[in-house]
């Protein structure tokens, strides 16, 4: 980092877990020389998390430049409008640090890619560290003790995934409401979020009260590492390495239409390095377990399995290929009690010849079937003492039988994605599924 560019801290969390608590407790006591400029984004029409830092401001006689970004979510719908804004506030304002509070319906990850990929914006700012607040007791019922949120964000992603996602992409989870926790629940809650992002610290914090040393100017984020260092994906990348020092029966790389590398639901499955080791779940207290298949899911059966995942599994991501759904490879998030699928990619075995082609020189690793060409499925679990012979069993049973493979596929009544645009959610307040248009 050059010394002209602006540190920025992006405090992410989901609703109600207390970043703005954390943001007033930070403008209260951070050292008197720092500037700290803020931003702060709020779904409604009616900014209240920016109306309360305001107010702290105002008691606090501070010079903190406060704005607003209302009415739409700062990772999507206004990403523009945030790109346009920081930049101005670095031309129109002086300060040392700008600290970001997202809504609660944001994806960390967006708005870190906002920050890095507005050429202005990257001019002025040096993404200083990612910080995820959480509420713990909410994080232990969902979970930990399994319990439904039925809600979902503005896209029709599950509630529960996007808390999942909120750690899985942070340098810095601030494990906040640990009064409202025992301490059993509270080592509960730490291991989950281990096991869901290895690589990033923990604070355990009541009423948002840290120390500022820890948000600001620390020099804590680390793209690469970062985006390459969820649990889910470590656990992929260790059952990989245990199947080729086994029987070398393991799963190549896929060929999507829309990107080279493996990608569950949106992050590249790439090399990287995890302080010359990987974090395997069982590290943490947890454990986990793979399932690879070159065979289809029967989407009725799917249906069925979707819609009563075992209890002991917190998180699931991979791909997916259901009959009758040739053309799209299928992302599976799972998280807590809540299921998400939506179209990732086409299979190469569905490209023109010359492209096929093509994409398998440049790939000698494509995993590849004569018949099938790289459709298969690739899932990976984490949980709580996983049955992984029961999970591989009950999904075994899922998958078409011998008979079913030289069937008519188009027949069966498939609730999932066939186009790019459309996702499918468990609803489990009415018991449903249900394709949304995205």
């Amino acid at each position: 980092m050059s010394a002209s560019d602006i540190p920025v801290s992006i405090l992410s969390g989901g609703l109600g877990a207390g970043k703005t608590t954390t943001l007033n407790h930070l403008l209260e006591t951070a050292p008197e020389e720092r500037d700290i400029a803020v931003l702060v984004n709020d779904m409604g029409e009616v900014n209240v998390d920016a109306a309360l830092v305001e107010r702290q401001v105002t008691l606090d006689d501070d010079e903190t430049t406060v704005t607003e970004l209302s009415n739409g979510c700062i990772c999507c719908g206004l990403a523009n409008e945030f790109g346009q804004t920081i930049v101005e506030l670095a031309k129109t304002a002086a300060f040392d640090a700008l600290v970001v509070e997202p809504s609660g319906m944001s994806n960390p990850a967006e708005v870190a890619q906002t920050v890095r990929s507005n050429r202005q914006a990257a001019f002025h700012y040096d993404l200083d560290t990612i910080v995820t607040v959480v509420d713990a007791a909410l994080f232990h019922d969902v979970f930990v003790a399994g319990e439904e949120i039925t809600e979902v964000t503005e896209d029709a992603k599950p509630l529960s995934d996007l808390l999942a996602e909120q750690v899985e992409f942070c340098d810095l989870v601030l494990l906040n409401k640990i009064d409202l926790v025992t301490d059993a629940e509270l080592g509960d809650v730490e291991s989950v979020i281990q096991a869901l992002q290895p690589q990033a610290d923990i604070e355990v914090t009541e009423r948002g009260r840290v120390d500022p040393s820890v948000l600001l100017e620390v020099g804590r984020f680390d793209l690469d590492r970062v985006r390459g260092s969820a649990g889910w994906q470590q656990a992929h990348e260790y059952h990989q390495q245990e199947a080729d020092d086994g029987d070398g029966n393991s799963h190549g790389s896929h060929g999507h239409e829309d990107g080279d590398s493996h990608d569950h639901g949106g992050h590249s499955h790439e090399e990287h390095d995890h302080d010359d080791h990987l974090h395997p779940p069982e590290e943490f207290g947890l454990t986990s377990c793979s399932y690879g298949r070159q065979r289809p899911f029967h989407p009725e059966r799917l249906v069925d399995w979707l819609s009563d995942v075992p209890a002991d599994v917190v998180r699931a991501k991979g791909l997916m290929w259901v009959a009758g759904r040739e053309r799209h490879a299928l992302n599976c998030n799972l998280a807590g009690t809540q299921v998400q699928l939506d179209v990732n990619g086409q299979w190469a075995a569905t490209m023109p010849e010359f492209r096929r082609e093509a994409y398998r020189e440049a790939r000698p690793d494509l995993n590849w079937d004569e018949e099938w060409g790289d459709r298969e499925i690739d899932l990976v679990f984490i949980g709580h003492d996983l049955d992984e012979t029961a999970i591989r069993n009950s999904l075994d049973e899922c998958l078409l039988t011998d008979a079913e493979m030289d069937e008519d596929w188009e027949r069966y009544e498939s609730p999932f994605p066939g186009r790019a645009e459309e996702e499918l959610v468990f609803d489990a307040d009415v018991d449903k599924w249900g394709v949304t248009t995205v």
